[in-house]
């Protein structure tokens, strides 16, 4: 079981049109730096993702997908050090790789790649499922208040019972939650300002009104996470539901597992969203479990194959019970999966068969393609 060869596929799948933002609304939603650019500056659906194809020397090939905006400089150190390893001898649990954004790419395609070698699925390495279907929402960026009913009324008739948020403090959330009420009053509600309601006036401001309204199932990141304290007086105020979102590919922003430790020593927070890879994603369930609070799986608007990947884990994670954000076909224009996932709102289901459970679409990579590189030995 010998990694002897990658081939690389660097491709770029826009949003369909009309599912990200209003037209009226430019705001990019990329949080990290572009090179020179500052992070919120680029949209997530022009940046290129990274398709890893990994074959090893008994025919198996495991697949893997990078987060968006990957470094071909990291990725030609990790193909380097992977290449003539016999997979057998690697602990699926740290891979001697240093963390970095790539890593959980490289992760995914190994994991795949081992499970399908021994005939069992990515789950069973995992301990087995707690699930076989996971708890999905619909999303949206920012939105002008008067399309928000349209906007609820499509997502409520193809069975989402939640629907995420992106929102500044430009955004009248409000007068979304009471439209989205009005609308469907079983429908809940989570928001996510990615730290950009600024302090705890802000948004204290907005919580008391939005309990008023009282289908928020969850507030993300109000404000600067470095402000734990002020998330504990948040969550003190008992009026919503305070979820802190611990992103491990935002390693530039200096995001740890150890971020869970702390906001459960500070009682500052009610949940969790976790983005990250599989193994580091199954320690921090086991961080939301033993303190009793859930959690859903973040991610950044993924194809399909980081989205099986987050199946896998969510399944296996007694914690993962909020609504997730696996929700990439919905939004983008292909998944590039030769056959989708399959999501019968609201929930989605763990895909049957080995690895991961998913064959890529050639064809679908090839029209989306932007550069192929092949490393072998």
């Amino acid at each position: 079981m010998i990694i002897k060869k990658f081939d690389l596929y660097e491709v770029i799948v826009p949003a369909k049109p009309d599912m990200v933002a209003s037209k009226t609304i430019n705001k990019p939603l990329h949080k990290l730096p572009v090179g020179v650019k500052a992070g919120w500056s680029v949209q997530f659906d022009t940046l290129p993702k990274l398709v890893i194809r990994m074959e090893l020397s008994n025919g198996v090939i495991g697949w893997g997908e990078c987060y968006r905006d990957h470094d071909w400089r990291m990725i030609h150190h990790i193909v380097e050090a992977l290449l003539g390893v016999d997979i057998t001898t690697l602990s699926l649990q740290q891979l001697p790789i240093n963390y970095c954004r790539e890593y959980d790419g490289f992760e995914c395609a190994i994991y795949d790649a081992f499970a399908k070698a021994h005939g069992l699925r990515v789950i069973d390495l995992l301990g087995g499922p707690v699930r076989t279907k996971v708890r999905v929402g619909a999303w949206s960026s920012h939105r002008e208040k008067e399309e928000i009913p349209d906007l609820a009324k499509r997502f409520s008739d193809m069975g989402f019972d939640c629907i995420k948020f992106k929102t500044d403090l430009d955004d009248d959330v409000v007068a979304w939650c009471e439209s989205i009420k009005v609308v469907d009053h079983k429908m809940s509600v989570l928001l996510d300002p990615n730290e950009r309601w600024q302090t705890t006036g802000h948004t204290s401001k907005r919580l008391h009104a939005l309990a008023e309204v009282g289908n928020v199932l969850g507030l993300e990141d109000p404000i600067p996470r470095w402000k734990l304290h002020d998330f504990a007086l948040l969550r003190s105020l008992g009026l919503v539901p305070i979820i802190l979102h611990i992103s491990l590919p935002y390693i530039i922003h200096g995001q740890r597992i150890t971020d869970a430790i702390s906001a459960l020593q500070l009682n500052a927070i009610d949940g969790f969203n976790f983005n990250c890879g599989i193994a580091d994603f199954q320690r921090l369930d086991h961080i939301a479990d033993a303190a009793g609070l859930t959690c859903w799986h973040g991610s950044e608007i993924d194809l399909g194959i980081l989205e099986a990947m987050y199946l896998h884990s969510s399944a296996a994670a007694p914690s993962c019970t909020w609504p997730g954000d696996i929700f990439g076909r919905l939004i983008r224009e292909h998944d590039l999966l030769s056959q989708p996932l399959t999501i019968e709102p609201p929930f989605a289901h763990l895909p049957e068969g080995p690895g991961l459970g998913i064959e890529p679409d050639m064809a679908a990579i090839k029209h989306y393609l932007r550069q192929e590189k092949t490393i072998e030995r």
